[in-house]
C-alpha cells in the first residue's frame, strides 16, 4: 500500500496515534491549529530548524526508515544541547511522495516519534505535504533559564577547546555504507542534551557549538574570523579501532576526522584552568578532550587550517 491510497487525513491519524502527547511542558499537542507549551519563571524560549533531506541527508537503499527518523530528530536537539537548554517538545514538516510504501512512512514515523520522546522533546505538530522525495522539516523547542545560553561567540585568546566524546565515528560509518552494495548506515547520534545543561552551570564554560559539518568547520563558526586554534592530530578522540578501519578503506583518518561531520558531540572553550579536563569529565558523565588553546590570528595562518573542509551545502 502507497500513501496516495489513505489520504492526507488518515495519514495524519497514523502520525497522532504514534506521537507522544505526554511532556513536561506541553499544555496542548497534536490536534488543534498550533500546540501549547509551558515556560517556567524567568526562561527563554529556544528555537531551532533542521532540515533532512532524501538524497542529501540519506538514501532509503542503505538506511533503514525508523533510523532516519531517529537521526532526523537528534541532528535538532543537537541544536539545543549546543544552547544548554532542555527540550520542550518538536513539530514536524513532512513532504513525501504518493508513491512511498505506507510501511516506510510508519516506520520513520515510529523511529521519530520515539526518539523524540526519549529526549522528553515530544512531538506536538506539524505539517504534511505531496512532494517528488521525501524530506523532513523539524523544528526543536526547547528553554533556558533568561540570560544563560550557551552561545558560539565570545571566546578570547587562551580559552581551552575541547571537545565531548569521540570524532569521526559517523563519517567512518556512512563511508562504509556507500563502498559496499548491500551497507546500511547503522551509526546513532547522541544529542549531547544533558552535557549542554550542566556545561550552561559551568561560568567559566564562554561558547559551544555542536559538531554537525566537521570539526574543522564548526570550529570556524565557533572562533570566527580572527581567532584560531592549533591542533595536534595525534591527539584528537577517535574511536576504538578508527585508524585500522580507516586504512583498510583507504581513508585518512584524520580527515575524516576533521571533517567528517554528523557527530553531534559538543566543541566548547573554557576559560582559565578551572575545572580540569577530568573535573569536566565527571560533571559531564562523558569523556573530554582537550584539543588545544584559542589564539589570536586568522585560520588561513596555520598549515592545516582550522576552518576549512567539512560539509557544504552549496
Amino acid at each position: 500500500m502507497e500513501l496516495r491510497d489513505l489520504g492526507e487525513f488518515e495519514l495524519i491519524a497514523r502520525i497522532e496515534r504514534v506521537a507522544s502527547h505526554a511532556g513536561p511542558a506541553v499544555s496542548l499537542g497534536i490536534g488543534d491549529d498550533a500546540a501549547l507549551l509551558r515556560l517556567r519563571a524567568g526562561e527563554e524560549l529556544v528555537v531551532t530548524t533542521d532540515a533532512f533531506v532524501e538524497g542529501v541527508h540519506f538514501r532509503w537503499r542503505n538506511e533503514a526508515p525508523g533510523r532516519v527518523g531517529r537521526r532526523a530528530v537528534a541532528a535538532c536537539l543537537s541544536d539545543l544541547a549546543a544552547m544548554g537548554a532542555r527540550p520542550l517538545g518538536c513539530t514536524l514538516g513532512l513532504a513525501l511522495p504518493g508513491s512511498l510504501p505506507l510501511r516506510r512512512f510508519d516506520a520513520l514515523v515510529r523511529g521519530l516519534a520515539a526518539e523524540a520522546a526519549r529526549h522528553q522533546a515530544p512531538l506536538v505538530g506539524g505539517n504534511l505535504t505531496r512532494a517528488r522525495e521525501t524530506s523532513l522539516s523539524l523544528t526543536g523547542l526547547g528553554a533556558v533559564k533568561r540570560g544563560r545560553a550557551l552561545l558560539r561567540r565570545g571566546s578570547r585568546p587562551g580559552d581551552r577547546l575541547c571537545v565531548t566524546g569521540v570524532l569521526g565515528a559517523a563519517a567512518l560509518d556512512r563511508a562504509r555504507a556507500e563502498r559496499s552494495r548491500a551497507g546500511r548506515v547503522r551509526h546513532a547520534p547522541e544529542p549531547r542534551l544533558v552535557a549542554g545543561r550542566r556545561l550552561g552551570a559551568i561560568r567559566s564554560v564562554v561558547a559551544c557549538i555542536d559538531i554537525s559539518d566537521g570539526l574543522l568547520a564548526d570550529l570556524r563558526h565557533l572562533l570566527g574570523p580572527s581567532l584560531h586554534a592549533t591542533l595536534d592530530p595525534g591527539e584528537l578522540p577517535l574511536p576504538r579501532g578508527f585508524r585500522a578501519a580507516c586504512r583498510r578503506l583507504g581513508l585518512d583518518p584524520e580527515a575524516l576526522a576533521l571533517t567528517g561531520g554528523g557527530d553531534y558531540e559538543l566543541l566548547f572553550t573554557v576559560r582559565g584552568n578551572r575545572p580540569s579536563v577530568a573535573q569536566l569529565a565527571r560533571r559531564l558523565g562523558l569523556p573530554i578532550r582537550e584539543l588545544g588553546r584559542v589564539e589570536r590570528g586568522a585560520p588561513e595562518a596555520l598549515g592545516r587550517r582550522s576552518g576549512a573542509g567539512g560539509w557544504r551545502h552549496f
